[in-house]
């Protein structure tokens, strides 16, 4: 199996457009798949869709290219989407509600099983199939079920704390939409997500393109 070490970033930003496209073509019935279908397929340069295929380890095969099946599996077991990892969602706000109810998460290895929030008014909720607790609930639910991933959607004011309180609680993994870059020890694997730079390349690019 591949270390992620042997994968560049870019490389694995890649991968899941290559996923999506690969399953639908197993949906429509076809059981290979050559470099040239994807490429023609993709907005990326062929010389990195070749380089990408070649890292999965799976070989292709003369005039039909590679198995659909085993470079799907490849690329589930590369990114770890072929198990699946419970979270708690810490910010029962509009946008934890929205990833609360996103289905392709579970599909693809993150199953949201809880939401903890500090407003009184949404606790004992059930969101999209998930009770919501009161944040004192959250340090003994962590260790009592096991949950050793939890997705941050709180306002960045408090962001902060709360990383420290799933830390101390036993978190290994934090995915962070709070938009401020989260401090933690290099043990726990910590993700800052940033909607507004995506927005902000969006609109630069949008504005550029109707000068």
């Amino acid at each position: 199996m591949l270390h992620a070490k042997v994968l560049r970033l870019p490389t694995i930003k890649r991968l899941p457009t290559y996923l999506h496209i690969l399953k639908r073509l197993e949906q429509e019935g076809h059981e290979f798949v050559s470099t040239t279908a994807l490429i023609n397929e993709l907005d990326f340069k062929p010389i990195l869709v070749r380089k990408d295929l070649v890292l999965m380890g799976i070989p292709g095969k003369p005039r039909m290219g590679y198995c659909l099946k085993d470079l799907i599996a490849a690329i589930e077991s590369f990114l770890g989407w072929n198990k699946t990892d419970e979270a708690f969602l810490i910010g029962a706000g509009s946008l934890g509600q929205a990833l609360m109810g996103h289905k392709p998460f579970e599909e693809n290895g993150l199953k949201i099983i809880a939401g903890f929030d500090a407003d009184p008014a949404k606790t004992g909720q059930t969101i999209h199939g998930k009770k919501i607790f009161p944040m004192d609930k959250l340090p003994e639910l962590v260790r009592r079920m096991g949950v050793r991933v939890a997705i941050i959607t709180v306002p960045w004011q408090e962001a902060q704390k709360i990383a420290d309180l799933l830390v101390e609680a036993g978190i290994w993994g934090i995915w962070n939409f709070s938009m401020v870059k989260l401090k933690t020890p290099p043990e726990v694997v910590c993700h800052n997500e940033n909607l507004s730079s995506g927005l902000a390349v969006f609109s630069v690019r949008l504005r550029k393109m109707h000068q």
